[in-house]
């Protein structure tokens, strides 16, 4: 048997061997790397014009939560929308009207994230410091607080939890986990792990619901096969946390935003970052983002409580445009609806706005 410092020197030796063979796969990628987005995009002519303020302006103000608002996600039918403040209520709002169509009571005020089951919309999800996923029938209960299912394995905080059907959710934490349940029983059906830090985000892929891809404070984000129970690809490059990851809609590609003001774009076919937006005048770190329907704009909630979409096909220096003055606090959740016609900011002065 070796001994512990022949062991040691082994480890050390195959380390070193990682280091090198992954440094020679990033001399091999930047290679490749010889044209910017905005070159390729650029190659069959002008490309459209991005529509714009003033023509994109604040359509309604959703009033009504009385704490920080920390989460929100659109229904199916592109008109209702659930939001998850700090004052302990989830609402469920009609975003045309602005009517309030239920409001649940949550037995923790700390909530972090929830979720809307779009197939069917009967479903809301929810979580957050208590380290429980809360599942609540719109149906059945319309004063009642008890959640028609809590679903409890997470040793850490609950950061993101998203539906994939009827009878299935997803769910990340700050235990550096991924969970699949299922809903009916309540049951663990597969855990993911592989992340070195609190994993704060994740998004289903909208062609293949066997997919998903999640963001960590481990600076990684990382695509899952529900299949095969393991990670298929990962992808590094940001300086610091990632908060938000959400996929492109074609399901080829994802984009992230992360504490190093910085949002990118990472192409799985390519296994690699394809943009990146920012520039000189962002020191904030980025809360979350989601892309256009056509996925030409990503757009980005900042710290600072400014929104700014970017236009993907550009060089991402390149701003398509910014919110005219969203919120007075800092832009804690967006979300574009599935129709694409509406986006949704919701922030910590306690509103949620539409735009169109």
């Amino acid at each position: 048997m070796a001994s512990e410092e022949e062991l040691e020197v082994r480890i050390e030796e195959a380390k070193n061997e990682v280091a090198r063979l992954k440094d020679e796969i990033k001399q091999a990628r930047t290679k490749t790397m010889d044209k910017t987005m905005a070159d390729v995009a650029g190659l069959k002519g002008g490309l459209k014009e991005v529509r714009k303020p003033p023509s994109v302006k604040l359509r309604r103000t959703l009033k009504g939560h009385f704490g920080k608002v920390y989460a929100m996600g659109w229904a199916g039918d592109s008109q209702s929308l659930v939001s998850a403040s700090q004052d302990g209520k989830l609402i469920v709002w009609n975003a045309q009207t602005t009517n309030k169509l239920n409001a649940v009571p949550l037995r923790s005020s700390w909530v972090m994230t929830c979720a809307f089951e779009q197939k069917k919309g009967n479903l809301v999800a929810c979580g957050g410091l208590d380290n429980l996923c809360s599942v609540y029938n719109l149906n059945q209960q319309p004063q009642q607080s008890k959640a028609m299912k809590e679903l409890a394995a997470h040793d850490g905080y609950l950061s993101c939890c998203r539906f994939i059907d009827e009878t299935r959710i997803l769910t990340s934490s700050g235990d550096s986990s991924l969970i699949l349940w299922d809903i009916t029983s309540g049951e663990v059906l597969k855990t993911f792990l592989g992340h070195k830090g609190d994993v704060m985000s994740l998004a289903i892929n909208p062609t293949d619901s066997n997919v998903f891809v999640s963001g960590s404070v481990d600076r990684e984000a990382k695509i899952w096969d529900i299949r095969s129970g393991k990670c298929v690809q990962t992808h590094d490059g940001h300086e610091s946390d990632i908060n938000s990851v959400q996929f492109f809609p074609d399901g080829n590609a994802f984009g992230t935003g992360s504490d190093d003001s910085t949002c990118r774009l990472f192409d799985m076919r390519c296994y690699g970052e394809v943009n990146r937006f920012w520039n000189d005048s962002i020191m904030c770190g980025i809360t979350s983002v989601d892309f256009s329907k056509s996925g030409r704009l990503l757009i980005a909630g900042y710290d600072d409580y400014n929104v700014i979409a970017w236009d993907t096909l550009s060089s991402g220096k390149q701003q398509a445009f910014r919110l005219n003055q969203p919120h007075e606090n800092r832009v804690s959740c967006l979300s574009v609806n599935p129709k694409g016609d509406a986006l949704c900011t919701g922030s910590w002065d306690a509103l949620l706005k539409i735009w169109a």
